[in-house]
């Protein structure tokens, strides 16, 4: 079991005492959150939340995911990052896989990239890209990107995406590791077919336990049943040491968590009593967890 620090929604400037915080307490990575801009009025729900509202607003911070894994790189030496999820939807493959093997690079190979499609019809609308087949788009701009992380000369030719022999150099030092997430059984089948682990926004533990279930049966399915995957989860219903070996139980390979918000600790709070509850979530959960 590992567990990842979440830094949603927090101070960007609090970014970096948050990282080596988190590395001195004994989590295996920090989950970067993704949002593009907020739109002011949006053409569907948010899936992830009973009655589908956004539970941030246009003055809530964000940063660019790989920017941040730059910044937060630079001043700690083990802990890794990853996308929790980087929406792909939006974005020109080519454009992100120099990103992306930007922040391999620079952070030593301690990066993953967790993807999913998008939800928001007008981040699509206002970057450019058509919202209607965005599935079929997405699969294939997986499939540059993983092209052209894995380095040296490579050309591609598809129905949304062609390009002649380019190189991207230094390319990353280790692989890139993708995770896949979304709810959909559609998002699953993606994941088996092309992932390295799967990422859940926000779930209970038994809908956790059922998901991982039937991801294990598409894995075997495409005969992947023994290969390493990651389960990467936010859940919702089960905390402390008995809930958490409750998610290992599950199948649960990676909690990711926000412990300041056991402490009643809100998202524009200072520094200091979020770097406390880091420290004691290390004393009392990580360190107790792995005896």
């Amino acid at each position: 079991m590992k567990f990842t620090l979440s830094i949603a929604m927090n101070p960007l400037d609090q970014l970096g005492e948050l990282a080596r915080a988190a590395e001195e307490a004994g989590f295996a990575s920090i989950a970067l959150p993704d949002s593009l801009f907020y739109a002011e009025t949006v053409d569907t729900d948010y899936p992830y939340t009973p009655d589908g509202s956004r539970f941030w607003t246009g003055e809530t911070p964000w940063v660019d995911p790989l920017v941040a894994t730059a910044s937060m790189g630079a001043v700690t030496s083990r802990i890794r990052f990853y996308t929790s999820v980087l929406k792909l939807g939006s974005r020109n493959p080519v454009l992100l896989a120099r990103q992306v093997g930007s922040a391999a690079v620079l952070t030593g190979g301690r990066f993953g990239l967790g993807l999913g499609v998008g939800w928001l019809p007008q981040e699509f609308e206002y970057c450019g890209v058509p919202f209607e087949r965005r599935g079929k788009r997405v699969d294939e701009a997986i499939d540059v990107l993983r092209l052209i992380l894995d380095g040296g000369m490579v050309e591609y030719h598809g129905e949304f995406y062609d390009f002649d022999k380019i190189q991207m150099s230094p390319a990353p030092p280790s692989r890139v590791p993708f995770y896949i997430g979304g709810h959909t059984e559609v998002a699953l089948k993606r994941a088996a077919r092309v992932s390295d682990g799967w990422s859940s926004a926000m779930m209970k533990l038994e809908d956790l336990r059922s998901t991982i279930a039937r991801l294990k049966e598409l894995l075997a399915e495409r005969g992947r049943a023994d290969d390493p995957f990651e389960y990467q989860a936010v859940c919702i219903d089960a905390f402390g040491l008995d809930g958490y070996r409750a998610q290992a139980e599950a199948g649960v390979t990676d909690i990711i968590t926000m412990p300041w918000v056991f402490d009643g600790v809100g998202f524009d709070a200072p520094v200091e009593p979020k770097l406390e509850a880091i420290r004691k979530f290390g004393a009392e959960i990580i360190a107790k967890f792995e005896e």
